[in-house]
């Protein structure tokens, strides 16, 4: 499974060219379910991502966590994560999960990121969706749960 995350001052979602959903000060999550992932990868990218420290402290240090800050985060569903780039170039995605199973891990996610009490927005799975941010920092992290 990988969390592609990124730190922002705000978010939002559109499906067809309606906001779907927004966060303010938070975590844009772009999830990649991939083949062989169990509720164990969920497990471990659902304890990561809110208590990864990137929010900086009042000496501008990144020392604090989204928890920390009572921040947002807005999950997108991703497959294009799983792509693979090493032959040719039109990507394969052979290693994403099958929809119905990768749905049930995402949802598994967003359940238990929603468990910190923290505000959770999502896109709709599976849908063409439209994803505006504004990345601070930038900020940007891939966490792998197989790595």
């Amino acid at each position: 499974m990988k969390a592609l995350i990124q730190r922002v001052t705000r978010a939002e979602v559109l499906i067809e060219g309606k906001l779907y959903g927004e966060i303010g000060k938070g975590i844009l999550v772009l999830l990649g379910v991939e083949k062989g992932d169990t509720e164990e990868d969920v497990a471990y990218i659902s304890r990561k991502v809110p208590h990864l420290r990137i929010f900086e402290d009042t000496n501008k240090k990144m020392n604090l966590s989204a928890i920390d800050i009572k921040g947002e985060f807005l999950v997108i569903s991703q497959f294009t994560l799983s792509a693979h780039c090493r032959k040719g170039n039109r990507p394969s995605f052979d290693l994403a999960e099958e929809p119905s199973r990768a749905r049930e891990l995402y949802l598994q996610f967003t359940d238990k990121l929603r468990k910190t009490g923290l505000l959770v927005k999502t896109g709709d799975f599976g849908a063409y969706m439209q994803v505006h941010l504004v990345n601070d920092g930038p900020v940007t992290i891939l966490i792998d749960s197989k790595k």
